[in-house]
């Protein structure tokens, strides 16, 4: 009998130690996941994040979230200083919308994000500004005249295609400059000047480009 168990506990240790050697030569099991972007809305094909071509001027900016604030200042009645979270409490918008790059290539994105005119609107801009500059962590700079912000829906943008803006398309925030050249879509913005500099000339319009930066012009001066 004593043999009998002796030879049913090996045959067990046995059938255990083959189990645990076929689990660990067993391939992972690979879950095929959706994309998280959405490829199409509205019957409109889109772009994906990966189509865009790195061209900042240091290179993609890991921002603190924790850290993050959002400066609105100079000629404003109520300067304003806003977290992540507060800049996504306002009301969002979404729209497809395509950027143009100088170098000659172009995508097409459905942005999500808050009107630029509803930021500006909480801070009151003064009588004497017309200008509005966007400052970015990497120190890069742009502006538009007050006029081009408050009339048009121009969405500052915090995701894209439904996901969550990457760090290299501009997390936290990236401005979708409507009929501009991509040179005009400044990203990781962290502050919002109102001037009434309408000369001001950002990084690439003090090198050369356009101020404007219109599509329908050329964006050289």
């Amino acid at each position: 009998m004593i043999k009998q168990y002796i030879a049913l506990a090996a045959i067990v240790i046995i059938m255990v130690v083959a189990t645990v050697i076929s689990l660990d030569i067993l391939p992972n099991s690979t879950i095929p996941l959706s994309s998280v972007e959405v490829t199409e809305y509205q019957g409109q094909e889109l772009s994906s994040a990966s189509d865009f071509r790195e061209n900042s001027i240091k290179g993609p900016q890991y921002v603190d979230i924790n850290s993050y604030h959002l400066e609105v200042d100079g000629l404003v009645a109520h300067p304003r200083n806003y977290t992540y979270d507060q800049v996504k409490s306002f009301q969002n918008y979404q729209k497809v919308v395509k950027l143009d790059c100088v170098e000659g290539w172009s995508v097409n994105i459905l942005w999500q994000g808050v009107l630029v005119k509803d930021i500006l609107n909480e801070a009151q801009p003064l009588p004497p500004a017309n200008t509005v500059i966007f400052y970015a962590v990497d120190g890069y700079s742009t502006s538009f005249p007050l006029e081009y912000l408050q009339n048009n829906q121009i969405i500052m943008a915090y995701q894209m295609n439904n996901a969550t803006l990457p760090p290299e398309r501009g997390f936290p925030l990236q401005l979708v400059a409507e009929s501009k050249w991509g040179y005009k879509w400044i990203k990781w913005i962290n502050r919002i000047e109102l001037s009434n500099n309408s000369s001001f000339q950002g990084y690439w319009e003090s090198r050369g480009y356009s101020i404007s930066g219109n599509l329908n012009e050329s964006f050289l001066k």
